[in-house]
């Protein structure tokens, strides 16, 4: 696999609070009422080691914030030193992190910071790879609200750092008002009119249509966006001919790796890829120790 985009620099920072709290989460998880039953029956509490964090695979690292706040809730006299930053490429055999320390808080930290870091480097690998198909276009890859239930952040960060940019974030900084909203509302020009009433100029307003005629309907009533569901390539290209570049374009539904190029090619200034976070494999990434003593 070959990862052409170069890396982001201007990635969004993560409140160390949100990563602090999930990690908590994902420890007591683990270690439940008795904690590493393995790992404080047969390693010596005062045992040190020094450990590497390896890619065993080509991919997009990233999660490293979180991979060090697992060591160190542990223990944070645990040195963490990453090798690269999130965002960049990996080759496989390639040394992440490196972490020197108190050896049982390391083997019992150790696969709460890759599961963190393997499912977000999956997530920034494969938006890298869809980024890397549809190089050359004008089209931006961005994400969805179909994330892991109390990781979205994270997810969405993932896909920052793999280059894509970010769909709304929840219900609450965007609206999007699809066919049902539509259908309760009375109409795209009742639904679209409510939805600016409610929540004022500040906020933007997308709505989603499925034909050619409904696009030509909901124009004059000036969404900011308007999402084209499931539309053919035919019909995309036809949506920028109406529009002319006068509204945002998000094209969604049926995208993959094989069809983003051509989707992309239309001339649309977005599309959506639920893949990224729903579907995205985890990188392989393992922890091996290289030196210990007591």
């Amino acid at each position: 696999m070959t990862l052409n985009q170069p890396a982001r620099n201007n990635l969004p920072r993560l409140p160390i609070g949100l990563i602090e709290t999930a990690i908590a989460s994902a420890l007591a998880e683990d270690l439940g009422l008795a904690g590493d039953i393995t790992t404080d029956a047969t390693v010596p509490a005062n045992a040190q080691v020094t450990a590497v964090i390896a890619a065993r695979e080509a991919g997009v690292v990233c999660g490293l914030e979180l991979a060090r706040a697992a060591f160190s809730a542990l223990d944070p006299a645990i040195e963490f030193v990453a090798n690269t930053v999130d965002g960049s490429t990996l080759t496989p055999g390639q040394t992440v992190a490196t972490i020197s320390g108190n050896a049982r808080a390391i083997l019992t930290a150790e696969r709460v910071a890759l599961n963190f870091m393997g499912r977000l480097s999956g997530i920034a690998t494969l938006t890298r790879r869809f980024l890397d198909e549809v190089a050359g276009t004008s089209a931006t890859i961005v994400d969805t609200r179909k994330t892991t239930p109390g990781l979205r952040a994270f997810e969405k960060y993932a896909v920052r750092c793999g280059g894509g940019q970010n769909h709304r974030t929840g219900l609450f900084d965007a609206i999007l008002i699809k066919d049902n909203h539509i259908a309760a509302a009375g109409g795209a020009k009742e639904a679209i009119k409510a939805a600016r009433d409610h929540a004022g100029h500040m906020v933007k307003v997308e709505i989603e249509v499925d034909t050619i005629d409904q696009l030509r309907d909901v124009l004059p009533f000036r969404p900011d966006a308007v999402l084209l569901d499931n539309m053919t390539t035919k019909q995309l290209q036809q949506a920028v001919m109406i529009t002319d570049k006068s509204t945002l374009l998000e094209a969604s539904g049926g995208v993959n790796l094989d069809t983003v190029r051509a989707i992309a090619e239309t001339g649309v200034d977005l599309i959506s890829v639920g893949a990224l976070t729903h579907s995205a494999s985890v990188l392989d990434l393992g922890l091996d120790f290289k030196q210990s003593g007591v």
